[in-house]
């Protein structure tokens, strides 16, 4: 088990190697069926073996990001991820309640890709009242937000902090599977979050979080260089 191990790191290092320069890996350690239960609250005891990642930063902006922190587990079944967020001024925006409002509220973000062509790659947007804006794209920037992630196959819940919010959620391991995600233990991710500061004239002024800097003179995340890897023990 340990061989396999090291060879799934080395197979993920290779994969940032030759994709592009400024991959990171996220080592996703496995858990019990049943451990981790969707509330929104991050309280359950199968957490702390997670490894906590902790670094996210304004790759666009001269200040010190707020603290963003992201654990993953999964258990066979389902992908689990859990983001901590710190925010002094939580802003959803609600007129409609349409999944779209979601673009103009705080909000984290998980991107999947399968390859650096990203035709198609998969976005998912979550905003502090667990609402989701779901949509699939093609490089480069060919939104579909029609498209829904498949039904049951993702579950979110959120609740707010003194300091900001907590979001969870669970991912089915057979819906990247389908959607060709899922590639020796391996999936391509962009961890995210959108810093909405206010918003004016039904505009969102909005600062840009990433795990990965993806070296862009301008903010997007919308490219092979803004991903990851996450390892699945």
């Amino acid at each position: 088990m340990k061989r396999i191990f090291i060879t799934l790191l080395f197979l993920a290092g290779m994969s940032c190697h030759n994709s592009h320069l400024y991959c990171q890996t996220y080592i996703v350690k496995k858990t019990l069926p049943g451990s981790i239960n969707i509330d929104g609250k991050g309280s359950d005891g199968a957490w702390t073996s997670a490894h906590t990642l902790t670094h996210f930063t304004y790759p666009w902006e001269s200040t010190t990001a707020p603290a963003t922190s992201f654990s993953a587990l999964w258990d066979g079944q389902w992908l689990y991820c859990l983001f901590t967020v710190k925010d002094d001024s939580v802003i959803t925006y609600v007129n409609k309640n349409r999944k779209r409002e979601t673009a103009k509220s705080d909000r984290v973000e998980i991107f999947f890709k399968a390859d650096d062509k990203m035709s198609p790659y998969y976005c998912l947007e979550m905003d502090a009242a667990g609402r989701i804006l779901d949509y699939t794209a093609a490089y480069y920037r060919r939104m579909n937000y029609e498209w829904q992630w498949p039904k049951g196959q993702l579950q979110v819940q959120t609740s707010l902090s003194k300091d900001g919010y907590i979001l969870e959620a669970a991912i089915s391991i057979s819906s990247l599977k389908a959607l060709g995600l899922f590639q020796d233990n391996r999936l391509q991710a962009g961890l995210f979050r959108a810093e909405c500061t206010g918003i004016a004239n039904g505009i969102a002024n909005l600062k840009w979080i990433s795990w990965v800097d993806p070296k862009s003179a301008q903010p997007d995340f919308h490219i092979p260089a803004a991903f990851g890897i996450l390892v699945l023990e």
